[in-house]
């Protein structure tokens, strides 16, 4: 039995860029920024977009 196409790997799936954050990514990117500080909630954290 074969298996289906779209269980099989992507060529280009590896380098795809994702165009969400995890938490701990945009706390971080807030950091660099300067919009989030120690002692801030880490939830209801405003919107980013991923640097390009």
């Amino acid at each position: 039995m074969s298996q289906h196409n779209s269980y099989k790997k992507g060529t280009g799936a590896a380098g795809k860029k994702r165009n969400v954050l995890k938490r701990f990514e945009r706390v971080e990117l807030l950091k660099k920024r300067g919009q989030w500080g120690e002692g801030d909630r880490v939830v209801g954290l405003r919107k980013t977009k991923p640097e390009e």
